[in-house]
């Protein structure tokens, strides 16, 4: 599994070795489909059974939590993060997405008006016992009211009248809320409603909520300011924001909380400190103080515990990948601008790093052409993926050389087809 030099890793070698990081070791870069699967295994054995706790490492209750880098989406702490779970409010999450894209797209405008009807206030208005932002039945409110109810004073009601307004139903709202999640790269969770409100179809994990607040955090910086706002009144109420991380934790300014019965105290949140911001994300915690607490307890060790370091540079070739019928027989790959990663102060923990992708890659290659990604493991944990892209134009060769990538393919098929057989 460790790297054995070959012409596909030496690139990959060299630029770790120029990045100065310690303790590293290298793996060959996989490039066909089969090789593909089997290189995800380190991070198949650390979703299924719970690495050993660091003994820096915080205790905590919660069944499920992640912390994770903000900016480049690295891992920090996970405690199955991949079981699917209820939301409860925190599929407000994905409602605030999903409206907030629709406003970028020019689809939707903060200045649109949308009726409350008697579903969504029997529903989730005051009828309903549940959280609320009182918004009067057949009354007109407009989007970014709406919005500040649902993010801010958790209102069910606002996330109905939201849903009506853009889809006709909640149900057809619901359906594109996770079309929206897998565009995003949420693979996994399912919504039934616009408010995690109890249904046993709406379902998602805990890893993917840290990405959907990631998504929020960085696509949408000006609408991600009202996560961080004290209060909100409507209709002459005044409710104060559920977060307890706001004005208990520097830098603190996101997100949502959320409780069912099914699904526990969930909270996702985020802060930044000195340029650095983390989220975090707990579920299934048995009170309100303990989820507060929890996700308090992880940010700080987060900040105080890990430090930044380069792994390669902006415009750095990271590896390379095998061209099919191409000018020539590999192309060089590089990420997007600076690769880091936040490392234990204490170090100790050794880095691989592998480059995947499904290949060889035929030709003709465009220069900035996605090809695979950059895996990072710490210890037996899978915590970072960089794409990779094409550093270089890859036109098609002559006949010749496309013949012998053919020849070539042939005999490495009929040798792997052997091998599968013994």
């Amino acid at each position: 599994m460790l790297f054995r030099f070959n012409a596909f890793g030496r690139s990959l070698a060299a630029a770790a070795l120029l990045a100065g990081l310690g303790t590293w070791a290298f793996a060959a870069p996989k490039h066909d489909i089969k090789h593909e699967v089997k290189s995800a295994k380190p991070a198949a054995v650390a979703a299924k059974k719970e690495p050993p706790r660091n003994k820096d490492e915080p205790v905590i209750n919660a069944p499920h939590a992640i912390l994770i880098d903000a900016e480049n989406g690295g891992e920090l702490y996970e405690r199955d993060p991949d079981k699917l779970i209820f939301p409860a409010s925190l599929a407000k999450l994905m409602t605030a997405e999903y409206v907030f894209h629709l406003i970028k797209e020019g689809k939707v405008n903060l200045t649109d008006e949308y009726s409350v009807s008697e579903n969504a206030w029997r529903k989730g208005g005051a009828p309903s016992h549940t959280s609320t932002m009182f918004a009067a039945l057949n009354s007109k409110v407009p989007v970014d009211d709406l919005l500040h109810g649902m993010i801010i004073q958790s209102g069910n009601d606002a996330c109905i009248v939201l849903a009506e307004g853009i889809a006709g139903t909640e149900a057809d709202f619901a359906v594109q809320m996770t079309q929206r999640a897998r565009e995003i790269g949420l693979q996994k969770s399912v919504f039934t409603n616009s408010n995690g409100l109890p249904d046993p179809g709406t379902k998602v994990t805990t890893r993917e909520l840290a990405m959907l607040a990631r998504d929020i955090i960085l696509d949408y910086p000006e609408m991600y300011k009202i996560f961080g706002q004290p209060e909100y009144t409507w209709n002459k109420i005044r409710q104060q924001n559920r977060n307890p991380l706001l004005g208990s934790v520097e830098g603190a300014d996101g997100l949502k909380t959320g409780f069912t019965g099914d699904a526990g105290y969930g909270l996702v949140g985020s802060a930044v400190q000195n340029g650095l911001r983390l989220i975090v994300v707990v579920n299934g915690e048995k009170d309100a103080k303990e989820r507060g607490d929890e996700a308090k307890k992880l940010l700080d060790w987060g900040f105080r515990s890990f430090e930044e370091r380069n792994l390669f540079a902006e415009g750095q070739i990271v590896g390379s990948a095998k061209v099919f019928g191409g000018a020539s027989g590999s192309v060089p790959l590089q990420a997007t601008g600076l690769v880091h990663l936040l490392v234990p102060k204490i170090g100790g923990e050794r880095l691989i790093a592998r480059v995947t992708y499904q290949g060889p890659i035929p030709a003709p290659i465009a220069q900035g052409q996605q090809i695979g990604l950059l895996k990072v493991w710490r210890d037996e944990k899978l915590v970072l993926q960089v794409p990779l892209k094409a550093a270089v134009n890859v036109p098609k060769g002559n006949m010749s050389q496309r013949a012998i990538d053919g020849v070539a393919e042939l005999v490495i098929g009929l040798f792997r087809a052997g091998a599968e057989r013994l």
